[in-house]
């Protein structure tokens, strides 16, 4: 019985470090020597970190990459090392290279590249266009790279009818809600319909808005799970595959016996033979990471997206705007449980509107959390501000204008504190504030990340109840008074939109599911406020375009996911 031992390399690497990612790949081959593994798998581009976009057009970039694949086969003594590179030839390609004993033996260039949502691999990648197979022993491993594996025919189904046992795809599939089970259903699909096991290694990691989950896995070719990595974890996964045991499965399937026996060897399946003789071995337990519920991943997806982000870029501490609202408590909590309560200060900045109410929760909450706070009233900046625009505002009534003042002061305050300190200022805003523009340019909107902006309102509800049943930290009168941006006396969020939980729905029907404006009425929806709601969202992108970015955990965020003109006469 020959069991393949392949380690599944579940790592984050950082875009342009290639070095430190170089150094990183090399310790987890070390890693992998020592259960003796036959094969260890690296997710796609993870030399240069996912994605390098234009980073891709700097040829030194490019050939610091290949010095860097070359580096790496050296350390792949006795162990056949899968990693993802740009490969070089006439154009570059997004590639797999196949390392063994101090050489490159193979390298599979991807044939599907993603160009929606958030990938435009088009724009930098040639389309490969040869099939490879392994050889290892007699027994044939197929090579893929994430977006082939999504498409029912080749190089899958092609790698199936040349004999292939397995199946490695590596990639960098970053998280939205369901993916991650969306994904793990699609690849038990596969593997069933071509009878193979399939080994998926996925990227984890921070980069930018981008957060990629890992959830690396093995499916067997019944469609069963055999192994299974942490969600939002750097790991390395050992799984024993039977090889014996799916050539025989294989042998008495008439279907696939079928399409063995009429096929002929195509000119772009190319078949490397590689020299490793599959190692006897103590059989080890297989892992499977137990499913959590979709509001934990939703959790864990922004406190490491907002972890990464400030490391990655070599910050050390956040600061923001403690208002005692739902939102501001939320964000807090999340960059304590992502950098630590030394790392997070808070800033308390109450007006004459602002209730005696916001101002407890708004510390009970820094307390609960351990988090330094300071208090900057706005009071005396605000009367001094309409006492200068008292001449140009005579006669004119009070209105947003006023209400953006108290915010835009604010702002100043934040990022007074970023400039003499360092800090980087969270921005507090959700996507349905987003949406609607219900957010004032350079005073809330003000920050260099916004860990939330991809988070309805509705759902920031539900994450600081689950947070909550961790540990209490969020007081309860923050998740039962009505929101409000106390601007002006009395002042209620729904004075001004509509509930938050018919506005979410309609921005998810316009916005993630591109369904007209008609067909929304037509759910249902009051057509008044269908049209209002469409209107805002329509007309405040040059807001959206100037806001900072933030983790994308929907399936379609603003930004490289959702790229609308500000310029635009159209209205649906």
């Amino acid at each position: 019985m020959n069991k393949l031992r392949v380690a599944l390399a579940q790592i984050n690497s950082i875009v342009g470090d290639i070095k430190g990612n170089t150094e990183k790949i090399i310790k987890y081959i070390k890693f992998a020597k020592q259960k003796n593994t036959d094969i260890v798998v690296f997710p796609e581009l993870v030399i240069t970190g996912y994605p390098p976009e234009d980073l891709l057009f700097k040829e030194s970039f490019i050939n610091e990459n290949l010095k860097a694949v070359e580096k790496i086969a050296k350390e792949s003594k006795d162990i056949i090392t899968i990693v993802g590179f740009v490969n070089k030839k006439e154009d570059i390609y997004n590639s797999a290279g196949v390392l063994y004993n101090g050489e490159v033996k193979a390298i599979y260039n991807k044939m599907h590249l993603p160009n929606y949502s958030v990938f435009d691999e088009v724009r930098y990648f040639q389309k490969g266009n040869d099939i490879v197979l392994l050889n290892i022993g007699g027994y044939k491993i197929g090579l893929s790279i994430c977006e082939d594996i999504w498409y029912p025919e080749n190089p899958i189904s092609t790698l199936a009818v040349e004999g292939a046992e397995v199946i490695i795809n590596i990639n960098a599939s970053p998280y939205s809600i369901g993916k991650p089970k969306y994904r793990e259903e699609m690849v038990k699909v596969r593997a069933k319909d071509n009878l193979v096991s399939i080994v998926y290694v996925n990227l984890v990691g921070g980069q930018d808005e981008l957060v990629f989950d890992g959830n690396s896995f093995v499916v067997l070719p019944d469609g069963k799970l055999q192994a299974k990595a942490k969600a939002f974890e750097e790991e390395l996964l050992f799984t024993d595959i039977d090889l014996d045991q799916i050539f025989r499965i294989q042998l008495k399937d008439n279907r696939l016996r079928n399409l063995r026996s009429s096929y002929k060897r195509q000119e772009n399946v190319i078949e490397i033979k590689i020299d490793h003789k599959i190692k006897q071995k103590e059989v080890i337990e297989q892992k499977i990471t137990l499913e959590e519920p979709e509001i934990a991943y939703i959790y864990k997806a922004l406190v490491f997206g907002l972890r990464d982000y400030i490391h990655k870029n070599n910050f050390q501490k956040v600061v923001l705007g403690l208002s005692g609202g739902i939102d501001s408590s939320l964000v807090a909590t999340i960059a304590v449980d992502a950098l630590g309560r030394d790392n997070v200060k808070g800033v308390l900045m109450p007006s004459k509107f602002t209730s005696k109410e916001s101002i407890e929760d708004a510390l009970e909450l820094a307390k609960n959390l351990g988090i330094e706070t300071f208090t900057l009233p706005i009071e005396d900046i605000f009367e001094r501000y309409l006492e200068v625009l008292n001449p140009i505002f005579a006669g004119k009534p009070w209105d947003t204008t006023e209400e953006n003042l108290q915010a835009r002061i604010r702002g100043n305050y934040l990022m007074a504190l970023s400039n003499k300190f360092g800090w980087i200022v969270l921005a507090t805003g959700n996507k349905s504030e987003m949406s609607v523009g219900y957010a004032t340019l350079y005073g809330d909107m003000v920050g260099g990340f916004a860990p939330i902006k991809d988070v309805y309102k509705t759902t920031v509800y539900k994450l600081a109840e689950y947070r909550n049943s961790i540990s209490k930290v969020i007081p309860d009168r923050v998740l039962e008074k009505p929101p409000s941006a106390e601007l002006r006396p009395d002042q209620k969020d729904e004075d001004d939109l509509p509930p938050y939980y018919i506005l979410d729905e309609i921005i998810k029907l316009y916005v993630e599911k591109d369904i007209p404006l008609e067909e929304i009425i037509q759910m249902g929806f009051d057509e008044k406020t269908v049209r209002r709601v469409v209107r805002m969202i329509d007309s405040n992108e040059y807001k959206r375009r100037q806001a900072p970015i933030g983790i994308k955990i929907t399936e379609r965020a603003y930004g490289k996911d959702r790229r609308m003109p500000i310029t635009n006469r159209f209205r649906d």
